[in-house]
């Protein structure tokens, strides 16, 4: 039997995830509706499908990563078919559209 002193006590463990390397194992491919385009164009968001396991900063994470910009907010939702999609809005100095056009949506 071992024993511990009060300090020791043994503390449950979080179980930690390995992080996603490579981003686009997050980022899945973009959504191309015209809804998602007009958000492009009105709000300087992009619509994604996302890998449904990935949280918000998983995906903003892999969001910068792929395309050298700064992510300012990250809303997520399930639908119907059981995927999940992230609205990513840029920061104001970026533009959705040329990320857009680099992807070949627009």
């Amino acid at each position: 039997m071992i024993f511990m002193a009060k300090d020791e006590k043994a503390k449950p463990k979080k179980e930690e995830r390995e992080p996603l390397v490579d981003p686009w194992s997050i980022l899945l491919h973009p959504l191309l509706t015209e809804k998602a385009i007009g958000k492009i164009e009105a709000e300087n968001k992009l619509i994604f499908i996302v890998n449904r396991k990935s949280n918000k900063r998983q995906i903003k994470w892999a969001t910068e990563r792929a395309f050298n910009v700064k992510v300012d907010d990250v809303s997520t939702m399930l639908d119907r078919k059981g995927r999940k999609k992230a609205w990513i809005r840029l920061s104001k100095e970026y533009s959705a559209s040329d990320i857009a056009t680099r992807l070949g949506m627009l």
